[in-house]
Formats: C-alpha cells, sequence, structure tokens
C-alpha cells in the first residue's frame, strides 16, 4: 500500500472519530437547551452533564489531528482550503470558542448554571459547529472554489445557492442530533435512569428517520454535483447497503428498549461504512480537481515522517478514550452519579 494511501486513510480515521465523539458532544449540547424549553431540563440534564464532563476537553483533538495532517500530506491544501474557506473556518472557531467559554463557565465556575442565555449559545453552537464545517464536504466536490490569476476564491453565489450544499448541512444536523440522542439512549439506559432514557429514547427514534432520508437526499445531489464521484460511490454500493442495514438493526434495537450498547456499536458501524465509502469513492481527489493525493502528496521521507507520528497519536488517543470511557463514562458510581460520595 502506497504512503498515499495510507496517509489518508489515517487523516480520515482521524476525521471519523471526530464525527462520532463531536456528534455525541453537539447534540447533547443540543438537547440540553431543547430541555429548558419543554420542561424536562431536571428530567436528562444530569445525564448530559455526566457525560460532558469528562469528555469536552478532548473531543477537539481528532479536528486537530486531521488539520495539521492534512496540510502536512498534502501541501497545495493550504493554499486552496486556506483562502477560500478563511470566512467559514473562522466563524467554526468562533464557534468553538464560544462553546469552550459555556464549558469552562459551567464546570469551573458556575457548575450546573441555568443561565438562559449561555444555554442559549450551547445549544446555537451544537448545530452551527456541524453546519459550518460541513460545508469543506461540499467545496471538496469541486464547481465552488475557482483558481485564475488573482488567486483561489471561494464563490458564495455558488456555495450557497447550491443544493448539495444544502443537503450536506441537513445531513450534518440531523446526524448530530440522531448520533447523540442513539448515545444519550444507552448512556441513560446504563444509569438507570427510566426517565430520561424515554425521553432521549423519543429523539432518537424520532431523529432516525430524518437521519436516512437526508442520507438519500446527499447521495442523490452527488449525482448532480460531481457525476465521476456518484459512479464511483455506485460501484461500492454494498458498503452503503451495509450501513443501511446497520441502521435499520440499531433502530430495531432501541424500539424494543434492549441491547442499547450493541445498538450504539451499530450507529457506529453504520456511519462508518458511509463514511469510508463516502472517502474511498472520492478519491483520488481531495479535493476536485486541485488536490490529488498522488499528484500532491508531500515528499516520502516527510510522509514516513508524519505516517509515523500519526499513527503513533492514533495509538495513544484511542486508548487514552478508553480509559476516560472505563474511569467515568461507564464507572458503575459515576454513570449513576454517585462519584461525589466517594468522599
Amino acid at each position: 500500500m502506497s504512503y498515499e494511501i495510507v496517509g489518508i486513510a489515517i487523516l480520515w480515521t482521524f476525521l471519523f472519530g471526530y464525527l462520532i465523539v463531536a456528534s455525541i458532544d453537539f447534540g447533547a449540547g443540543f438537547f440540553s437547551f431543547y430541555s429548558v424549553l419543554t420542561g424536562h431540563q431536571n428530567k436528562i440534564h444530569n445525564i448530559i452533564q455526566r457525560y460532558l464532563s469528562p469528555v469536552w476537553e478532548v473531543t477537539n483533538v481528532f479536528l486537530i489531528f486531521f488539520v495539521v495532517g492534512l496540510n502536512g500530506f498534502f501541501p497545495d491544501a493550504a493554499y486552496y482550503y486556506g483562502t477560500a474557506l478563511l470566512v467559514p473556518g473562522s466563524i467554526a472557531i468562533v464557534l468553538l470558542a464560544i462553546r469552550g467559554v459555556y464549558y469552562a463557565y459551567n464546570t469551573y465556575g458556575h457548575s450546573g448554571t441555568n443561565n438562559i442565555v449561555y444555554m442559549a449559545l450551547y445549544g446555537a453552537t451544537g448545530l452551527l459547529i456541524p453546519a459550518a464545517l460541513s460545508t469543506v464536504l461540499a467545496i471538496s466536490e469541486g464547481g465552488i472554489i475557482v483558481e485564475n490569476s488573482t488567486g483561489v476564491h471561494l464563490q458564495w453565489g455558488q456555495l450557497l445557492s447550491n443544493p448539495y450544499t444544502w443537503a450536506v448541512i441537513i445531513l450534518a444536523l440531523v446526524s448530530v442530533l440522531y448520533i447523540s440522542a442513539m448515545f444519550l439512549s444507552f448512556y441513560a439506559k446504563r444509569a438507570g435512569d427510566k426517565v430520561a432514557f424515554e425521553i432521549v429514547r423519543g429523539y432518537a427514534l424520532f431523529w432516525s428517520a430524518p437521519t436516512i432520508m437526508a442520507s438519500l437526499f446527499a447521495f442523490l445531489q452527488i449525482n448532480k454535483q460531481n457525476p465521476d464521484h456518484f459512479a464511483n460511490m455506485l460501484s461500492m454500493a454494498w458498503m452503503f447497503v451495509a450501513s443501511f442495514i446497520c441502521f435499520v438493526g440499531a433502530v430495531y434495537l432501541v424500539w424494543q428498549r434492549r441491547h442499547l450498547g450493541t445498538s450504539f456499536i451499530l450507529v457506529m458501524l453504520q456511519f462508518a461504512f458511509a463514511w469510508y465509502g463516502y472517502g474511498r469513492s472520492h478519491l483520488p481527489y481531495v479535493l476536485y480537481p486541485y488536490i490529488n493525493v498522488h499528484a500532491s502528496f508531500t515528499n516520502s521521507a516527510m510522509a514516513y515522517a508524519l505516517i509515523t507520528a500519526f499513527s503513533a497519536g492514533l495509538l495513544v488517543l484511542i486508548p487514552s478514550l478508553i480509559l476516560i470511557l472505563r474511569l467515568f463514562l461507564f464507572d458503575a458510581k459515576y454513570v449513576r452519579g454517585q462519584a461525589g460520595k466517594k468522599g
């Protein structure tokens, strides 16, 4: 396997990790605010906070690795994406900063604050951040970034009027809510909180249908935006069929209120099949038609160093997350909110 394929596979894996961990985080933020509006705050807020408290500080590590790696493996990415994404990227950074301020204020300052303004910002960023970040997928399909004698330009009219852009944004929003609700269903069930479980289970079932419909809509829009990519996706249709089968299994288990851990594993497999199928069919381009994984790849010495460093990063990051899960999220006392009673 060539350095190019190994490098893009590592980057795609970091981005998949961010997709899952950040989706739970973002969706939980929205549900936390929504619970205030619907009067369910006292029923599900504690479950959400027990999840977020040990996790929020490591969520963005996946994204940082991906951004650094993208520019390291593909030096042209800084030129094309860096210029064109100045505005949407800056918006995402500001939103992440606002979210970080809420976390710090809530965790280290006034824990459990019910200030409606802070909660509104917290909930809004849970949807606005994935919406802003998802535009990168639309841009990567080509036709939105143009290069001429004056440099690289993002065509805002084309971006905002493009049906595929909105298909990707809608898919990002509903996927965030679906993934988060499915995880929180498992987490509430493990905590033995029947009231919270029934509420978040309802969220999970509600957002399941929009997720699959948004996926189909985005799939069809790729045919209009990038026919070559669409043809490649059809050649590996089995991955998307496998994704749909995992979706059906996950929703069925939640509907039956049993095997919630297996259900969330199926959710991760659902998105893994779709994510890697999409990424594999996108090759050999990172950005149509400017960044090709073969023509735009860094030199072999740098590639070897980056692959070694990022592989080591995965080997450290994944066990660290597992340790966090075992010490906090899946600890019998912590998950039931009894950790503070240890003295």
